[in-house]
This record gives structure tokens, sequence and C-alpha cells, in this order.
């Protein structure tokens, strides 16, 4: 399976599973509050792949800092390639769907992960 076949979805770890998830990541690096490791139904943990934690702290979800976020995280995901080559080898349906916990879906690191992913700035 090549890279150009896998369907990158995201969604709230506290969203119900869902059949046509696929291959189910939690891509943060701390457990999220308040979900079992049963009700997540996650196929792989992968909290590395997650912003650094001065990263984390520093963008503390603020829109206006999004821009610099995207420049920053993405530069660490570029040290990190055995992690995102992992997360493919790892995906054998073709789906993919990133799970995170943040309440802002639109500027959270899924997203600018699934950006990076997908070869997006």
């Amino acid at each position: 399976m090549k890279y150009d076949e896998i369907t990158l979805k995201l969604k709230r770890i506290y969203d119900d599973p869902a059949p046509t998830d696929g291959f189910r990541v939690l891509v943060d690096r701390l457990w999220p509050r308040g979900v079992s490791k049963e009700d997540a139904q996650i196929d792989l943990w992968l909290g590395g792949i997650g912003p650094s934690p001065s990263l984390r702290k520093w963008f503390n979800h603020d829109p206006a800092r999004w821009d610099e976020f995207l420049d920053r995280y993405h530069a660490e995901l570029d040290e990190l390639p055995e992690m995102v080559t992992e997360l493919f080898q790892k995906a054998t349906s073709g789906k993919i769907t990133l799970l995170f916990a943040a309440k802002d879906v639109r500027h959270n690191h899924a997203v600018a992960l699934k950006m990076y992913l997908e070869g997006e700035d």
C-alpha cells in the first residue's frame, strides 16, 4: 500500500467509534481524560508523534499562533521519519482516523499532522 492510497480522517476521541474509521490512531502524547482504553477502541497509540511538551505549552490552542505552530510542529515531524513510516505501515485498511482530545477541532495538532502527512503547508 502506498501513501497515496491512504485516506486520512480526523475525529475527537470522545466521539463514538465507527466501522468507517478504519485504523484508529491516538496521536495525543497524554491519554485523554475520562476515556477508558476499551471505550477508545484504538489500534495504535502513537503519542510520540504529537508536538513536544514545550511546543504544546507554547501553542496553548491559541488560534493567533496557528501559523507559527504549523511551522514549528512540521519541523519537529521532519525529525521523526520513523514514526511517520510506522503510522502508514500499520494502516492495512487504507483508512486512518487520527484521534485527538482537543476541543478546538480546527486548531490542534491532529489537524496539523494531517496537513503534514498530506503534504500541505
